[in-house]
């Protein structure tokens, strides 16, 4: 069963798209004890090979990326104020207000433009990017020079809470998927297997293109969290998935159709451990797979995901029974495609 303390570590660690090196040492220091063989390649990912008790008779990958979704300071302004920009997708509406970290250490809250001195048409409309700033408390240029420069990571503040059943915190997508592989990991497994936490994955798949070239894998799972839209105001068809009904199998995303043998394989293995699971109801987003199936001759994949309420904000929400069943089915599917099953 996967670690919550692990968890919170990983989640509360500093780790955006392209500055992920904290959270890499802290999974190095967890897998290095129980793997056979570990790469760090150019670009950052971990390969890490595992000895299992018998050679797998499929060459199988389990991926899960460890960067997040962040910003970048871009300027500094005469104020002492920062401009940034965004590092994968987040949703302008949630940034006014949020307090952040720059460089992990640096205090700063985002500012905007107040309430009461907007005009009709702003009240409606999500803040341009370029209208917002970070407030590190400088008077001026130079102050805030001395503590920051363009270029320097920017994450959110968050808490991590497991109350009422919920895991709570920044950067589930994906540390949690992270937690779950280095448990794996940490198991006397029946099979051999390639472990890939990748990097860069919320900027466009990049680190996963590379590993999965490298690690020329003949089958792949992705560990990953997907947007569950199970909250009020949203009708019950576009809810997606929800939080609390077991891990997530998606046949179909944006940037990937998933392998059908797998995905009735992984329907299966559910059924016959009473392992809660659901199907994500519709064909949105994607992850690392949409790199990993077209690597080299072509990789059969499938993903394995959380449903995660509040995707890309400064706190996210995951069911801890999800969390822990998705483990569970993750170990299933994983050795019964290195054992040869198919669907």
């Amino acid at each position: 069963m996967a670690d919550l303390q692990l968890l919170e570590k990983l989640c509360t660690a500093q780790g955006i798209s392209g500055d992920e090196g904290a959270v890499r040492e802290m999974i190095l220091q967890e897998i290095t004890p129980f793997a056979e063989k570990i790469t760090v390649t150019p670009l950052g990912n971990i390969i890490a090979e595992k000895k299992g008790a018998n050679r797998a008779k499929v060459r199988l990958l389990l991926n899960a990326h460890m960067d997040e979704v962040g910003l970048l300071v871009t300027i500094i302004d005469k104020d002492g104020l920062l401009h940034f920009t965004t590092v994968g997708g987040i949703d302008r509406r949630i940034l006014p207000g949020k307090s952040v970290l720059v460089n992990g250490e640096i205090p700063g809250v985002i500012g905007a433009k107040p309430i009461h001195l907007l005009t009709g048409d702003e009240k409606e409309k999500a803040p341009a990017l370029d209208s917002l700033t970070i407030d590190i408390g400088a008077s001026s240029k130079e102050e805030a020079e001395k503590l920051v420069s363009p270029g320097d990571s920017v994450t959110f503040v968050s808490l991590f809470d497991t109350a009422h059943g919920h895991i709570r915190s920044r950067a589930i997508d994906d540390r949690a998927g992270c937690a779950i592989l280095i448990d794996l990991m940490k198991k006397d497994l029946p099979y051999d297997c390639t472990f890939v936490f990748a990097v860069q994955e919320e900027v466009g798949l990049r680190g996963s293109k590379t590993a999965a070239f490298a690690a020329e894998p003949e089958a792949a799972i992705v560990v990953e969290s997907t947007t569950a839209a199970d909250i009020p105001g949203v009708p019950a068809e576009k809810q997606v998935c929800h939080v609390g009904k077991g891990p997530v199998l998606s046949f179909m995303d944006r940037a990937t159709i998933y392998d059908r043998g797998y995905f009735r394989l992984a329907k299966k293995l559910a059924k016959e451990n009473d392992i809660p699971c659901q199907v994500k109801e519709a064909v949105a987003g994607g992850n690392d797979a949409g790199a990993i199936h077209v690597s080299r001759g072509g990789v059969r994949t499938a993903a394995i995901s959380l449903a995660c309420r509040y995707l890309h904000a400064p706190v996210g929400m995951i069911a801890e029974a999800d969390f822990h069943h998705a483990e569970e089915l993750v170990e299933k599917l994983a050795m019964a495609i290195a054992a040869g099953e198919d669907a």
